[in-house]
């Protein structure tokens, strides 16, 4: 009977709520709305262009055929990540362990959001559980020199072990820096063999199918299962690999490199190296949490999601709407009227310095193409979204090109490969064209790849007119 009054009392609602004046009119008190410019990105128009070489396959190798294809407007980072913008993901992961160890210790009213704070703020969640581990409150810092005898140990376990520590430097075990996040499996959902089965009840009066709500989702062959089957997590340790200007190189002295290049202030400016594919996009992941929060707390309404650009976005992005332009800035040449490189490579027969860098540069240097984008060739190449395939041109489609695969850890070295585009400070002059496309496998982190993020835009176009 009470089933049946909530029922009753639903309907009510619903129809209560259909008041009008008995036209097709959408639904009334929308929010207006508006996509904010995210800090540090350009936005850049929907466009069609030739994607793939402009010149002849000189090696006749097939995997840059031209192909025309469309991709829709979206936002893309000025400069690569930095290394002190990457420092902030890293810092905020230190900072988030270090509550949950002090938590842990005793300190819960001071960095743990209390079950009755959290109901106040979350009063649709009725009927839901206390999320555990709690939600953190980030109103206080850590106080990581506090002399707090009990604050001390329960922060112990975030440093390197004493035994490990060179000349008794007090630092943090970067070993244990994972973050934890969370993505949905579309493509696995959008399958039809995956897609919702809904159970079927017969009216005893009719002898008629109806659908209940209930049922079940047949994935891989299993059934019963709900659509947490596609929301997949991941755990990564998001620390670059600062050895990697040692091990990428044979008999060559880069310790300075490895010592100071992530930490020291002198290259705050210059882009993080040393990240994987897979660090790459949990620091996207991160950006969006941390823009969302941001916007949810003070009454905002959620973004889209930053996320790597896809292959055919990072090169319509590099041409800067110069349709058969080699290089991103325009023209055949390499150097301009005066003689001097356009960006920072290894030019003539291996002189390093010759355009003005020897390793990396800052983000801001050289001059930015037509779409004011700098270094989109040379400096660090970068990673993209997609999956490396020889073929992929002859079979991916031509509006928003997208092959995707996610690899999992103990599948073939070959299925791990991911699109770098973009040409680095080490690489020859051929690297540096729009075209090329190269790859890096997902789990492997090198001195001369770092990245840059993008956002799609809501709309067609920014101008409300059109």
């Amino acid at each position: 009977m009470k089933k049946l009054l909530l029922l009753a009392s639903f309907i009510a609602v619903v129809a209560g709520c259909n008041k009008g004046n008995g036209e097709l009119i959408g639904v009334q008190g929308r929010e207006e709305w508006f996509q904010p410019d995210p800090f540090g990105m350009l936005w850049l128009p929907m466009g069609s262009y030739n994607m793939g070489p402009s010149d002849q396959d000189v090696p006749y190798s097939h995997t840059t055929k031209a192909k025309t294809v469309s991709v829709q407007s979206f936002y893309i980072d000025q400069t690569e990540i930095s290394n002190n913008e990457y420092r902030q993901f890293v810092n905020w992961v230190v900072d988030s362990i270090a509550r949950r160890l002090l938590i842990a210790g005793g300190f819960e009213e001071d960095y743990a959001v209390s079950e009755e704070d959290w109901l106040a703020s979350n009063p649709l969640n009725l009927g839901e559980t206390y999320p555990d581990p709690p939600p953190l409150i980030w109103d206080e810092d850590p106080d990581y020199s506090s002399e707090e005898e009990d604050k001390q140990v329960a922060l112990q376990p975030l440093y390197l072990p004493v035994a490990e520590r060179f000349y008794g430097r007090k630092e943090i075990d970067t070993r244990k820096l994972n973050y934890e996040y969370f993505w949905i499996d579309y493509r696995t959902a959008a399958k039809k063999a995956n897609r919702f089965i809904p159970e079927k009840t017969t009216d005893p009066k009719t002898g008629r199918e109806y659908v209940n709500g209930n049922g079940n989702y047949t994935v891989n062959g299993k059934t019963g299962l709900d659509r947490s089957v596609f929301i997949i997590k991941e755990v990564v340790n998001v620390y670059p690999d600062t050895l990697a200007w040692i091990h990428d190189f044979t008999y060559s002295f880069n310790e300075p490199m490895t010592n100071m290049y992530f930490w020291h202030p002198a290259y705050d400016d210059y882009p993080v190296v040393g990240v994987t594919w897979k660090q790459a996009k949990a620091f996207c992941v991160w950006r969006t949490n941390l823009l969302n929060n941001f916007l949810k707390a003070n009454g905002g309404t959620y973004v889209q999601d930053f996320r790597l650009p896809t292959e055919s976005e990072w090169e319509y992005a590099a041409r800067g709407g110069l349709a058969l332009s080699p290089y991103p800035w325009g023209g055949p040449y390499i150097r301009n009227a005066r003689g001097c490189f356009l960006g920072n490579f290894k030019p003539m027969r291996g002189s390093y310095i010759d355009d003005g860098g020897f390793h990396t540069v800052k983000i801001m240097s050289y001059n930015p193409n037509d779409f004011g984008l700098y270094c989109m060739a040379g400096n660090a190449a970068e990673w993209t979204s997609n999956a490396y395939d020889e073929s992929a041109y002859d079979f991916s489609h031509d509006l928003n090109p997208d092959y995707v695969y996610d690899a999992k850890d103990d599948e073939p070295t070959v299925m791990k490969r991911k699109v770098i585009r973009g040409g680095c400070w080490k690489d020859i002059g051929y690297y540096m064209q729009n075209s090329t496309r190269t790859y890096e496998y997902q789990d492997t982190a090198k001195c001369y790849i770092g990245f840059r993020c993008v956002m799609t835009y809501l709309g067609r176009a920014k101008d409300d007119n059109l």
